[in-house]
């Protein structure tokens, strides 16, 4: 196979062109407009203009024979996406992708009371996103057995990184639940869903779903807080939880009723990935370490300025 195409291409998009582009697959990738076209040109990506909240827009897509992934998101409301049905209704005048990949979420099991979950437990959603993911997934599957073609499924947890972590929420001093109320969470870098995506449309098995996490999951409260000490930020305060739902967005309570231990084990035997950062730690430690070589690079910078930088 030698082109893939991404849907939804912002940065995990061009974390996984980049990947793409290395092992010689030529990458297209659906951009809203030009501000999105520059980025994705500037990534080495070939941009079609078009936008997944317009069915009529998707019609020239080169999809026909490519590995499609779809990273883009559904709308935020409601508990349909219409845009993975639009894309997938496009493929009647672009032609049949070889693969679709496409991204969900862990939210389609719903609250497990912290228990360990693989790939067969049942998907129960109990929060509109969770549902939005499993309608994407239903979709997909109806639509493949249709038309005979592959696809794989990505259950991701939480996503972190460089711009993925809650920098204002903890330089705001909000509040967090205590670790003792704390649900459990599951976390992914960034940089290693970028070559999951990759060996995903690359060799997973068609039909099949995987649990993508680091499979060393943490309670909220402590990711929050290793967040900050890698950050040199304060710590945030800590609150029981009558207090948390008088404080806390209707957004993030939502996180607070469901706990799982998300089993990545599919993931790393059938994918053969090896994570980059396979706990918190060790993605916490190179992100601060970046930090560090930024901060020394600009004051370096500004010693070699006249008047040591200043106007």
């Amino acid at each position: 196979m030698s082109a893939l195409f991404i849907s939804g291409c912002g940065d995990i998009g061009r974390r996984l062109a980049a990947r793409a582009r290395q092992q010689g697959l030529d990458v297209g990738g659906l951009a809203r407009g030009e501000e999105s076209a520059r980025r994705m040109q500037e990534a080495g990506i070939t941009p079609y203009t078009a936008d997944l909240d317009r069915p009529e827009s998707l019609r020239d897509l080169p999809l026909a024979g490519r590995l499609l992934v779809h990273l883009a998101p559904p709308p935020a409301e409601g508990t349909t996406d219409p845009r993975l049905h639009n894309l997938l209704a496009a493929t009647a005048s672009t032609g049949l992708p070889a693969r679709l990949v496409l991204l969900s979420t862990t939210a389609v099991y719903g609250d497990c009371a912290g228990a360990w979950i693989d790939e067969e437990h049942p998907t129960q959603p109990q929060t509109a996103r969770g549902r939005r993911r499993l309608h994407a997934e239903e979709g997909l599957r109806a639509w493949a057995s249709a038309h005979a073609v592959p696809f794989v499924i990505l259950r991701v947890g939480g996503i972190y990184g460089p711009g993925r972590l809650p920098v204002a929420r903890l330089e705001q001093g909000l509040p967090i639940l205590a670790e003792s109320e704390s649900p459990y969470t599951n976390r992914i870098h960034q940089d290693d869903l970028a070559e999951i995506c990759l060996a995903a449309a690359l060799r997973g098995r068609p039909g099949q779903v995987y649990n993508v996490a680091d499979g060393q999951p943490g309670n909220m409260a402590q990711y929050f807080i290793e967040v900050a000490r890698a950050l040199g930020l304060p710590p945030p305060p800590v609150v029981g939880r009558a207090e948390a739902e008088a404080v806390m967005s209707a957004g993030m309570l939502s996180y607070l009723q469901e706990s799982r231990r998300m089993d990545n084990q599919k993931l790393l035997r059938e994918l053969a990935v090896e994570l980059r950062y396979p706990d918190l730690a060790s993605g916490l430690a190179a992100l601060a370490s970046a930090q560090a070589a930024d901060e020394e690079t600009h004051v370096e910078a500004n010693r070699t300025k006249p008047n040591g930088g200043k106007a």
